[in-house]
């Protein structure tokens, strides 16, 4: 299925969706360059426009070019790592220990956050693109019975302990790129004089 379609479908009908995610051999390459990769870019880019153009009275073009660096950065390694935290915790909810099913449960649910990621261009929007997380919270709750054949009695605390390692992977991988991002391009990336 090619990213438009799997996009529209994970969004609007996510509870045909997943069991025809369900049918398709995972591929973790494949789900990466031709899904998470594409679609990681829409914040990124919105950011670096949003922080570096229409933001330019506040910061400079390059704490936009930062910002959009480290977007990018931590939505594709936290794919990475918060699906290995759920296929490393899979077994303690009575749920099937697979990378790959993790790997699309995780890529497919981060879904809404990317395409709102564009309203990221104009910077007083960007509490609404967080928004469609929360949505994207919802769609791993409905993908972990499918993916990960969890019962659904585990499924609730399942996904409130990915919540908790969804924050700890954001707050650890977003400090760690920050500081390297911010550090080659300087504090004077914050005040606008480069």
């Amino acid at each position: 299925m090619n990213l438009v379609d799997r996009a529209k479908n994970i969004i609007l009908t996510p509870k045909t969706e997943w069991p025809a995610i369900a049918a398709e051999e995972p591929n973790i390459g494949q789900i990466m360059t031709g899904y998470v990769l594409p679609l990681a870019l829409i914040p990124a880019v919105a950011n670096i426009i949003g922080w570096g153009i229409i933001g330019r009275g506040f910061v400079s073009f390059t704490y936009g070019i930062a910002s959009g660096v480290v977007s990018f950065g931590v939505a594709v390694l936290s794919v990475f790592l918060v699906a290995y935290v759920v296929d490393f915790l899979a077994p303690n909810f009575s749920s099937t220990k697979n990378i790959g099913r993790a790997f699309q449960l995780v890529a497919y649910s981060y879904t809404p956050s990317w395409i709102a990621g564009v309203l990221l261009i104009v910077p007083v929007l960007s509490p609404l693109a967080m928004l469609a997380g929360l949505y994207g919270i919802y769609l791993m709750y409905l993908g972990l019975p499918f993916t990960m054949k969890t019962p659904p009695d585990k499924s609730p605390v399942y996904l409130i302990v990915i919540i908790l390692a969804l924050i700890l992977v954001y707050a650890i991988v977003g400090a760690i790129l920050g500081a390297i991002t911010f550090g080659l391009f300087g504090v004077s990336a914050l005040t606008g004089v480069f």
